[in-house]
């Protein structure tokens, strides 16, 4: 796919955002050695997504940090011996070999760059941050980044082996260019907690405030983005959407929004997303290229494949979570110098979330080169 000019722009005098090193340079990378990883935030999706790090032969949760006391507890339980802090800086001084960033949006940027100054090797949660500010904040600590150490980012489709292979699919111009584009998460958002007050309320529910999270389109609909990002490989120009708060009564961020996104060749992409639902409600979680010849489905669950002239469906059923295939990948190339620099690209995807939530936002058109300019 051809590149715009506005992502061209964005991403001048950037390194490259994946390279191969020689392993004996890359700091834990012996083939007999474990990759020492701190955990930064001790909440549902750190542990969770540690506990896959733990998983690995190749890898080791070694240090903790968080601000709460019960969170630091439920990591001294999950993982025996580890050190605990919590001030971020500390573990950081530590000699850990990587840092797992799992702290909310708005404290991305500062943690992001706390890490690359430390030279660590990075997995960070997305997005990048709330708003162009801070989205900027990282790409500029992105480009400063030790060039031996490899810097991934939770957007798990990119690792995912079934999208990856839909990725080369769409890309190959076996079933022509793409020309229309819909996306959507349509399902159930996150629980509430209660039981809490004043600032602690606000950093123990993230999620639910725009301060903090950036709102569900940043935090949660990045994905969805990002996937289009990676898909088309260039940065929509304008955005236009609307939004609201259908049944949400917590917080202050939306629960229902729609957008259309216009790229420079006049491409169209369509998104919707909710949360409106309970349980096993019905769910929508997937990107559909339509191309001239044929049409993709990407989806966490797998793919789907349309060619023109057949009446034969291909279906790539994916049956495990692919956040495995991130934090394996990470760990592999953390280990064996194949490395990347994913916060190039991952700040990219978070503007074009936050050009479309200022959309929603103003109910106006809202172009990349003003959210880029910050």
């Amino acid at each position: 796919m051809d590149n715009s000019t506005p992502r061209r722009n964005f991403l001048a005098s950037t390194a490259a955002a994946f390279s191969i090193v020689a392993p004996q340079s890359v700091r834990g990378s012996q083939a007999n050695s474990a990759l020492t990883v701190g955990l930064v935030g001790c909440g549902n999706r750190g542990m969770y997504v540690s506990g896959i790090f733990a998983k690995n032969e190749f890898a080791k949760i070694t240090r903790i940090c968080d601000i709460y006391d019960d969170k630091l507890a439920a990591g001294r339980a999950k993982y025996s011996g580890v050190q605990e802090f919590k001030d971020i800086k500390e573990l950081l001084a530590s000699d850990v070999d990587a840092v797992y960033i799992a702290t909310p949006i708005v404290y991305h940027p500062e943690h992001f760059e706390l890490a690359t100054k430390s030279k660590k090797h990075i997995y960070m949660e997305k997005a990048a941050g709330i708003d162009a500010k801070g989205c900027m904040r990282v790409l500029k600590a992105a480009r400063a980044a030790d060039p031996t150490k490899r810097i991934s980012m939770g957007f798990q489709q990119r690792y995912g082996i079934d999208y990856r292979r839909a990725h080369a699919l769409v890309n190959s111009g076996e079933i022509g260019k793409i020309k229309m584009i819909r996306a959507s998460w349509l399902g159930s958002g996150p629980a509430y907690k209660p039981n809490f007050t004043g600032q602690e309320e606000k950093i123990r529910n993230w999620y639910f405030y725009k301060e903090m999270s950036g709102d569900m389109i940043i935090e949660q609909d990045c994905h969805n983005i990002d996937v289009l990002h990676w898909f088309t490989d260039r940065n929509p120009v304008k955005a236009m959407g609307y939004g609201g708060r259908a049944i949400r009564k917590e917080g202050d961020i939306l629960d229902t929004l729609s957008v259309t996104f216009q790229y420079a060749d006049g491409l169209v992409a369509s998104y919707s997303a909710n949360q409106l639902g309970k349980g096993p409600a019905f769910q929508d979680v997937s990107e559909t290229f339509m191309c001239e010849d044929g049409t993709v489905r990407t989806s966490r669950q797998g793919i789907t494949v349309w060619r023109k002239d057949t009446k034969e469906v291909e279906e790539w059923p994916t049956k495990y979570d692919i956040t495995i295939d991130a934090v394996n990948q990470f760990v592999e190339g953390s280990r064996t110098g194949k490395l990347e620099n994913a916060a190039l690209w991952g700040a990219e995807s978070t503007m074009a979330a936050v050009m479309a939530r200022e959309a929603i936002y103003t109910g106006k058109e809202v172009s990349w080169d003003k959210v880029s300019k910050g």
